[in-house]
């Protein structure tokens, strides 16, 4: 598998290709939260380090991505709040170069190319660009994909407590917490997307390798 697929960074030429994953993954998230060739072209040239396509290389397709920037703006114990508004509607305004976090606007594996381990390719891709720009760790909204069959019987503290435990399989949680993150809560209106029910785990991974400045 890992002769078949290379992650490189999103390029400008990519850009219509990343919009066609980002639709396939999620057919049923609100227009003005589905992240545009003109939003990808925008994160290239804002931070172009934190981009990333997974090509297929026997076609040169774009199969899976991910969008990323940096931001001082986490507080673990305070850490509601909206995808739209952290991500500027998507243009990533938010982003800061000083930033001592990442934070993972969003991951996308086309649907035939699922269980291929693209995503957690994908992760520790991430996990790799912390550790190389010494940042404190990752923060993301977890989208609860499967949460919308469950939440007429459970709640959404009951369902992430039953992915944690391994009960239930999420397409997303599960997959992210073998990644080596965290629950801290859960975001209760997150997106405007059915499937979850609006709802995300909000998720921590810690920088093992991080180390604060020192100052005089």
């Amino acid at each position: 598998m890992r002769e078949s697929f290379t992650i490189i960074n999103s390029r400008l030429d990519l850009i219509e290709q990343l919009e066609a994953v980002q639709r396939a993954c999620f057919p049923t998230l609100a227009e003005n939260e589905i992240i545009t060739a003109a939003h990808y072209a925008a994160h290239i040239r804002r931070f172009p380090e934190g981009q990333f396509a997974v090509i297929e290389q026997a076609t040169g397709r774009v199969v899976a991505c991910s969008t990323d920037f940096r931001t001082k703006a986490v507080d673990l114990t305070h850490f509601d709040h909206r995808y739209i508004d952290m991500v500027d509607h998507n243009w990533l305004g938010h982003h800061d170069p000083e930033g001592d976090w990442l934070y993972g606007a969003d991951i996308g594996v086309q649907p035939a190319y699922r269980r291929r381990g693209l995503a957690t390719r994908l992760y520790q891709t991430r996990h790799a660009l912390v550790r190389r720009l010494g940042l404190k760790g990752q923060v993301a909204g977890g989208l609860l994909r499967g949460y919308g069959q469950y939440k007429a019987t459970m709640s959404a503290e009951t369902y992430v407590g039953n992915v944690v435990a391994g009960d239930i399989f999420d397409p997303t949680l599960s997959v992210q917490l073998k990644c080596g993150f965290t629950v801290y809560g859960i975001l209760h209106h997150y997106v405007d997307d059915p499937e979850c029910d609006g709802k995300a785990a909000f998720l921590v991974w810690h920088n093992p390798a991080y180390q604060a400045p020192s100052y005089r």
